[in-house]
C-alpha cells in the first residue's frame, strides 16, 4: 500500500508518518510539505508542495498522487490570523487542489483532517454525534474554513462515489513534540518556559461555557492509520475522556476555580490581540466557547479506535513540554526559530505574515 500524506511535517503529520512506517500493510509513504525536513523515517520519502500555489500545486499534487492507494490531507495554515487571504489560499483553495488531484489521479481513498471547530455551536451538557451541523463559527477564519472544506467534501463525495472518503474531527490535539509550535501559534512570544508552573497561579479562571475536549497526537495518528488500512467511510469524532472544564483544570493544577465573566476575558484577549501580544484572535475565542461536546462512540464501534491516553495525560504532557520548550526536527515544530527567534516574532507582528 502506497500512502501520500499532505502536511506530513506538522503535529499530526509527523506522528502519522511514524505510525505508517510501522504498519506492515504500508509499503511506502510520501510526505508532502512546503519545507522538506532533515528527518529520516523508514519507508518514507519527501517532496515539496506549496498548497498556496494554485494551478501549479494541483499539477504537482496530481503527479505525486499517481498510483497512491490513499491520500491523507492534513495540510493547514493556522497563522497568520491577520492575513485571512493567505489562510484562505492555503486552506480553502489548497484543499480544492487536493480534491481535484485525488480525482485526476484516481486515488481510491481520501482521508481528511477536519476539526471539532467545523461544528456549528452546540450543547455543552450532552454529546453530539457526527450528524451535528458543520457550519462552523463564521467570524473565525479557522472555523469557517474547516466548514467550507466540509462542503467541498460533500460535493466531492457526490461526484466521486467510488472514492472512499473519511473525515476525522478531533478535539484539541496536544503532544510534547508540538509544544513549541503551539506556543507560537496560539499563545505568543511572551510565554517563557519558567513561567509554565501551575504553582505560580493559585486560581483558575472559570468562564461560563468552558467545556472542551482534547486528545493526544499519537492517538489521532492511530485513528488515521486505522482509516487508511480499514475499509471505513464517513466522519469520526476523536477525543479522550474526560471532558475538560474549570473544575478538572483546578484539580490537575491544584488551583481554585474563580468565576470570571466571559465578556471581561474576551475584552482582555481582544486588547492583547490588537496590541500584537498574542496570535489568538478574539473571534477564535468566540468559536472555542461555542464548541459542542462530541460523542466519540462511532470511532470506537466502526473504526475500532480508543484513545490510549486520557485528557489529563494530554494536558499534563503539554504543560511539561511548554516548560521544557520541547519541539521536533521538522520546520513547523522546531523548538526555536532561527535568525532572531522570539524577537522576530515580535518584530514581524504576532499573527502577522513575516
Amino acid at each position: 500500500m502506497r500512502v501520500v500524506v499532505v502536511g506530513a511535517t506538522g503535529n499530526v503529520g509527523s506522528a502519522l508518518v511514524r505510525a505508517l512506517a510501522g504498519e506492515p500493510a504500508v509499503t511506502s509513504v510520501l510526505g508532502l510539505a512546503r519545507r522538506i525536513p532533515d528527518w529520516h523515517v523508514a519507508k518514507t520519502s519527501w517532496a515539496s508542495v506549496d498548497l498556496r500555489a494554485g494551478g501549479r500545486a494541483e499539477a504537482d499534487l496530481t503527479r505525486h498522487f499517481r498510483d497512491a492507494d490513499a491520500v491523507v490531507h492534513l495540510g493547514w495554515l493556522i497563522q497568520p490570523t491577520r492575513d485571512p487571504l493567505m489562510t484562505w489560499q492555503a486552506n480553502a483553495l489548497g484543499s480544492t487542489a487536493v480534491l481535484n488531484a485525488v480525482a485526476a489521479a484516481r486515488v481510491p481513498a481520501l482521508l481528511y483532517s477536519s476539526s471539532i471547530a467545523a461544528y456549528s455551536p452546540g450543547p455543552k451538557d450532552r454529546a453530539v454525534g457526527e450528524d451535528w451541523p458543520t457550519h462552523g463559527w463564521p467570524q473565525a477564519a479557522y472555523s469557517h474554513e474547516k466548514a467550507y472544506v466540509e462542503r467541498l467534501l460533500d460535493v466531492f463525495e457526490y461526484e466521486h462515489p467510488s472514492v472512499r472518503v473519511v473525515r476525522m474531527r478531533p478535539g484539541f490535539i496536544f503532544s510534547r513534540h508540538a509544544a513549541a509550535a503551539q506556543r507560537r501559534l496560539f499563545i505568543g512570544p511572551l510565554l517563557f518556559g519558567p513561567m509554565v508552573r501551575p504553582e505560580l497561579s493559585p486560581v483558575m479562571p472559570d468562564v461560563r461555557g468552558l467545556r472542551f475536549q482534547v486528545v493526544r497526537t499519537s492517538d489521532v495518528a492511530e485513528a488515521f492509520r486505522l482509516g487508511v488500512t480499514e475499509p471505513v467511510r464517513g466522519a469520526f469524532n476523536l477525543a479522550a475522556d474526560p471532558v475538560v472544564d474549570a473544575e478538572l483544570l483546578g484539580r490537575l493544577f491544584d488551583a481554585r476555580p474563580v468565576r470570571l465573566p466571559r465578556p471581561l476575558l474576551r475584552a482582555a484577549l481582544a486588547t492583547a490581540w490588537r496590541a500584537r501580544l498574542t496570535p489568538a484572535s478574539p473571534q477564535l475565542f468566540d468559536a472555542f466557547m461555542r464548541l459542542p461536546v462530541m460523542d466519540c462512540s462511532r470511532a470506537a464501534d466502526v473504526l475500532g479506535w480508543r484513545p490510549r491516553y486520557s485528557a489529563e495525560d494530554a494536558l499534563l504532557e503539554l504543560v511539561e513540554a511548554l516548560r521544557d520548550g520541547a519541539g521536533h526536527r521538522t520546520p513547523p515544530l522546531v523548538p526555536r526559530l532561527p535568525a532572531g527567534g522570539r524577537l522576530r516574532e515580535l518584530a514581524t507582528g504576532v499573527g502577522r505574515r513575516p
